[in-house]
């Protein structure tokens, strides 16, 4: 590496320290930080354990991303007393050093960047993701499949778990609708990058001519809200259907009426469930993905919510897509809203999303 590249790297690099400074507003974090540590010092803070465990953690958030702070700007002004030295000297071996905490520096700068991308009110929270085909029968409804292995693959690679809530198999191939529940660090926050109609094009494999379709599915990614939230719900407001389990699951399937499906009659709101092995459990898991989808909706008429939570509902079709995978007559994967690209389709469909969801959070800032 050239001096004169880490030179303009370096520049860069406090160019984005000042940004995370007035974005972050980090004088502010610090004096939260010593409101809220003096509130954990109060006797009966641990009272109500639910409460205190929100300002804990909390708290616990903002000190790690104030210390990441801190600790970037010291390695970059000691980093610019290092090249100032070697500008001066011409040292080799000071060069080498130079070199090695300056690559070490841009990669921690990197990690602290994603983290900030992921700092949204409910970007720590578990996500609830719906996959639906739109128009265009068998090839939609493959289409749809095929999305759902890539979210799973990408969930696996995270190390994250999937539990299927719902799922309803196509007419010939593929699914009708699949509903998953995604739990691990960060889920909501990564996948709501995701939300949105996805667009195919490839030759065909249920064509015997061979030519080429274009087929659309929707994905809507939401966080899931625990039972700590406070929405009424009347009983009068509910219509619960049960019927048989199909699909995966267990010897269960097919056997009893567990699965659940709760309708929201003021909303029409509908919710289903059928991963459990008893009525009772999957219409628990049902009541929270119904009130995950009210407390949505309640913020989403909050008009400085709204395109964060929810976005801009769109028709499954030609033009309203967020992002294009093409398979023939050419190779790329196009998002529309970053203009981030990639000219190994395989590697997406096969989980490898992060630098999509990374370009699209950075173009929503």
């Amino acid at each position: 590496m050239e001096l004169y590249e880490i030179k303009n790297g370096l520049s860069k690099a406090h160019l984005l320290i000042d940004e995370f400074y007035q974005s972050i507003d980090i004088e502010a974090y610090r004096r939260e930080i010593e409101g809220l540590t003096v509130i954990t010092l109060q006797e009966g803070f641990w009272n109500d354990a639910n409460k205190a465990k929100g300002i804990y953690d909390k708290l616990n958030r903002m000190k790690k991303t104030v210390e990441q702070y801190d600790s970037l700007k010291q390695k970059l002004d000691e980093l610019n007393e290092t090249y100032e030295l070697v500008k001066n000297t011409e040292d080799k071996e000071f060069m080498e050093i130079l070199e090695s905490d300056f690559l070490t520096f841009q990669h921690d700068l990197g990690e602290f960047e994603k983290t900030m991308l992921l700092s949204g009110e409910h970007d720590d929270l578990n996500a609830i993701v719906e996959i639906h085909p739109g128009a265009g029968g068998t090839e939609s409804q493959d289409w749809a499949d095929m999305l759902f292995r890539m979210y799973q693959r990408y969930a696996t690679n995270k190390g994250w778990k999937v539990e299927v809530l719902d799922y309803l198999d196509g007419d010939v191939a593929g699914i009708k609708s699949v509903t998953m529940l995604i739990k691990g660090d960060m889920a909501y926050g990564h996948l709501k990058a995701e939300k949105g109609v996805h667009r195919l094009v490839r030759l065909s494999p249920f064509d015997s001519a061979k030519r080429r379709h274009t087929s659309f599915a929707s994905v809507d990614v939401m966080p899931e809200f625990n039972n700590e939230i406070e929405i009424e719900i009347q009983s009068s407001d509910l219509k619960i259907d049960t019927y048989r389990a199909s699909g995966a699951g267990g010897q269960h399937i097919n056997k009893t009426d567990s699965a659940v499906r709760i309708t929201h009659l003021p909303t029409n709101i509908v919710v289903t469930c059928q991963s459990q092995r008893s009525q009772i459990q999957n219409r628990e898991q049902a009541m929270i993905m119904l009130k995950s989808k009210l407390y949505q909706l309640m913020l989403e008429k909050q008009a400085s919510q709204l395109q964060e939570l929810k976005g801009e509902q769109k028709e499954i079709a030609w033009g309203s897509q967020i992002r294009s995978y093409v398979l023939h007559p050419y190779s790329l994967v196009k998002d529309n809203r970053s203009n981030y690209e990639s000219n190994n389709p395989k590697a997406v469909l096969d989980g490898d999303l992060d630098d999509f969801i990374y370009a699209y959070l950075k173009t929503s800032l």
